[in-house]
């Protein structure tokens, strides 16, 4: 009998919600949270918007000893890891130690501790670490904390492949549990709202100018101008259904049912991008048809060329208008590698109320065929989704979850 793989705790932390219920609150109404970046002064910029975790006091959620060790994504990702420790009524002691593990994505959030680490080099002449080795070491530093700080001796590992990074993070997850691992964290956080990152964000070229929070982040809509960055993520516990059920796990969400992977083609070789051979791999994978999908939230990159590629994938595999499709984090903003696992929340959270979440702002534009729930959230029978993500440098990911009742 094949490993059936579910998600039994939540850690969330986002622009519009820390915990589940704050999050799923704000979500599934559509509460716009972008507003005027404060972390710094942005006014300089031509980019001076984002979602950010507002009101988030570290000294109330973490021991002081921690504080000067870690940075404000590290912060964020230690404390949705205590909170999915909770929502999953599991002591860490309670477990093996090598029977747990941490296995995260990482990209943009190493930006404000390479940040910091210049700035002591700067004031103090010191020899510190160079900022290359400052962002190599840093990739690892989620899992690692996380990892130390409940006893966690199993498979550990950071995947980084930009924004299709936490879905691939959930993916070597699964294959740990499927190896005989009986709980592993998973998941990803990201915040390089800081001048350093912000700089090599405004270079990439793909960030929105506009200074209106309510239509400064479009996807799929005639006006849209890039995407608003945002800082946040969401760290799930998984477990192996039997294990969960037999310690009487009180939340099982859903079920990582499948996942697909593909890299695109060199840029001029005319051939088609990966997004939809990713889709049609993680259907196979998890052994549905796309008549049985119920909802797809689309990685909605909010620049027309992404869009449209993104949008002749779906409309490829489900038909024109064939299916719902939403992108709930026009509320929050892009958070890179924490961007996916938290519609990986939303997608099993939609399941558990039979509700698809809206895309905020957005006017859908005529030029693309896709049933993109808007304005209002919509109430439908959510038995199965899909998620999808890609990342700078052509990579593209896709995975299902379902119900598992």
């Amino acid at each position: 009998m094949s490993v059936k793989t579910v998600i039994t705790g939540i850690g969330v932390a986002t622009a519009n919600g820390l915990g589940v219920d704050e999050f799923w609150a704000a979500t599934r109404v559509g509460k716009n949270a972008i507003g005027r970046v404060t972390r710094f002064d942005a006014s300089s910029y031509p980019a001076r918007l984002a979602g950010e975790v507002r009101g988030f006091e570290v000294s109330e959620h973490l021991p002081s000893r921690l504080i000067p060790q870690t940075d404000r994504m590290t912060q964020l990702a230690l404390v949705a890891a205590d909170c999915a420790f909770e929502d999953a009524g599991v002591e860490p002691g309670n477990i093996p130690e090598f029977d747990m593990g941490v296995v995260t994505a990482s990209t943009s959030g190493g930006f404000e501790f390479g940040q910091n680490e210049l700035k002591k080099l700067w004031s103090q002449g010191s020899q510190y670490v160079s900022a290359y080795q400052s962002f190599a070491w840093f990739y690892a530093v989620n899992s690692g904390q996380i990892s130390i700080r409940n006893g966690m001796k199993g498979p550990s590992g950071v995947v980084v492949s930009d924004h299709a990074g936490g879905l691939d993070a959930i993916a070597q997850a699964r294959r740990q549990i499927r190896k005989g691992s009986k709980l592993i964290f998973s998941g990803g956080f990201d915040a390089s709202i800081c001048p350093w990152g912000w700089v090599a964000q405004v270079a990439g070229g793909r960030l929105s100018t506009s200074d209106e929070p309510d239509r400064a982040y479009l996807p799929f809509d005639a006006a849209a101008n890039g995407y608003v960055p945002g800082e946040g993520g969401a760290l799930l516990i998984l477990e192996d259904i039997r294990t969960a059920r037999e310690r009487g796990a009180e939340n099982i969400y859903g079920e990582v049912a499948g996942y697909g992977a593909t890299f695109d083609p060199k840029p001029g070789s005319g051939r088609e991008p990966g997004l939809r051979r990713a889709i049609a791999v993680a259907l196979a994978d998890a052994g549905v048809e796309a008549g049985e999908v119920d909802v797809v939230f689309a990685d909605a990159a909010g620049s027309p060329d992404l869009d449209r590629q993104e949008a002749d994938a779906i409309t490829a595999v489900f038909g024109p208008s064939g299916v719902p499709v939403t992108a709930p984090k026009t509320m929050i903003g892009r958070l890179y590698s924490g961007a996916a696992p938290v519609d990986v929340v939303s997608a099993v959270l939609a399941i558990r109320e039979g509700l698809i979440p809206p895309t905020t702002n957005v006017e859908l534009s005529p030029e693309y065929d896709l049933d993109l729930v808007t304005g209002q959230p919509r109430t439908a029978s959510v038995r199965t989704a899909l998620v999808l993500a890609r990342g700078v440098g052509g990579f593209n990911s896709a995975v299902v979850v379902r119900a598992t009742g």
